[in-house]
């Protein structure tokens, strides 16, 4: 395909944080999930990469075990949980549903050469009353923004958050940037200055999933 000038999408599994070398180790697969999967996977090597377009959603959640540091409190990560169906495919167990860390996202986009973000599921948190997210963490008596996949760091820090309103106008509506609410907007623009890169596309909708380009 590449030899005729044709483009070739390739799509990850599984999470940056799931990554049996750059994960949560031991909550982790048995693979890796990050950028370097697709290299080992497909036999291509790192010369044919253009764009690397990581895949977050607007919330936090996790399958089982693992560090978690912005899980929401039970009526918050249930009211997310429902809204989101964010049940396992196949189990059917409910994940465990909490606020977007923008912290763990940058580390994502460091070690995978992230050069712009698809958020899904924005109508999920437009739902709510206030939207959260993590911008840093306090550790030891300090605000840092470091991010460490190594579990015992992290049971030492606690999320910094800062807060958001919700309540957008209906986001699938929107058929480009300029059309998002204002409260959106704002979400939205807050996670590109954190993560330092931007966001190109939007999704919403749980069953079948509508992306909007941006």
């Amino acid at each position: 395909m590449l030899e005729i000038g044709k483009n070739i999408i390739c799509e990850g599994a599984q999470a940056a944080l799931l990554d049996i070398d750059f994960g949560n180790y031991p909550y982790v697969t048995s693979s890796n999930s990050t950028i370097g999967g697709i290299l080992t996977g497909t036999g291509l090597n790192h010369k044919y990469i253009n764009e690397v377009y990581g895949v977050a959603k607007a919330y936090s959640s996790r399958d089982g075990e693992g560090p978690f540091l912005t899980e929401a409190e039970e009526e918050i990560g249930d009211r997310i949980r429902e809204l989101g169906h964010e049940y396992g495919s196949i189990t059917k167990r409910p994940r465990r549903c909490g606020w977007l860390d923008l912290n763990a996202l940058k580390y994502a986009v460091q070690i995978n050469g992230i050069t712009a973000l698809a958020i899904n599921h924005l109508d999920v948190v437009g739902k709510l009353d206030k939207i959260k997210l993590c911008v840093a963490y306090q550790y030891d008596g300090k605000i840092t923004t470091k991010y460490s996949s190594n579990p015992v760091y992290l049971s030492k820090c606690t999320p910094v958050y800062e807060e958001f309103e919700g309540k957008f106008d209906d986001v699938s509506e929107a058929g480009a940037r300029e059309d998002l609410c204002e409260k959106a907007e704002k979400y939205i623009k807050r996670i590109e200055e954190v993560v330092g890169v931007p966001v190109k596309f939007i999704g919403v909708g749980t069953e079948n999933e509508n992306i909007l380009w941006i």
